[in-house]
């Protein structure tokens, strides 16, 4: 239990400073005319979140759930999650946000992991929602989040490529016509 509130302690605290992060660089781009899209959706993105912690923290305590056998694998992957999650966040620099904020005539960002792959933040969100419930056997909340999560994001990533591709060079940069 002392390691799942430290990791959990840990998680949440990376959250919030992200928060904090996105909050300074919304400011940052709407100076220079950024607009947010998708704003209708965004509280699903922010239940989602807070969900998955509420679900992780009782199913963990609730049903007595302990770390996994598999805890080395798990916890390789999570940690492997976190150096992309940083690498995306820091490619992404001053544009990176929880928002869908745009920023017209901006040029896409195709360095670091955005050289491979068009939403790589989304795809490690995606691998931590699965695998942080699995390193404490929380399957329910590793099948029920994984899957909601599919949902919301299949509504944002179609918003966010739309509006990117009026407003700045992503046809040209990631070849969509």
């Amino acid at each position: 239990m002392t390691l799942f509130l430290f990791v959990i302690t840990v998680v949440c605290l990376q959250r919030f400073v992200e928060l904090v992060v996105a909050k300074r660089n919304e400011k940052w781009m709407r100076e220079r005319g950024a607009y947010e899209v998708g704003g209708g959706h965004y509280p699903l993105i922010v239940s989602l979140h807070v969900g998955f912690f509420i679900s992780l923290a009782a199913e963990v305590i609730l049903l007595e759930r302990s770390i996994s056998d598999w805890w080395p694998v798990w916890m390789s992957l999570f940690l492997l999650a976190q150096a992309g999650r940083v690498w995306s966040l820091a490619s992404l620099g001053r544009f990176w946000n929880t928002k869908i904020i745009i920023l017209p005539g901006a040029h896409v960002v195709k360095r670091g992991p955005y050289q491979w792959i068009r939403h790589p933040n989304y795809t490690i969100v995606a691998a931590e929602i699965l695998v942080l419930p699995l390193l404490f056997q929380a399957y329910y909340t590793a099948i029920i989040f994984s899957v909601l999560n599919m949902m919301v994001l299949s509504i944002r990533i179609k918003v966010e490529e739309k509006a990117l591709i009026e407003a700045t060079d992503y046809n040209k940069v990631f070849k969509t016509d």
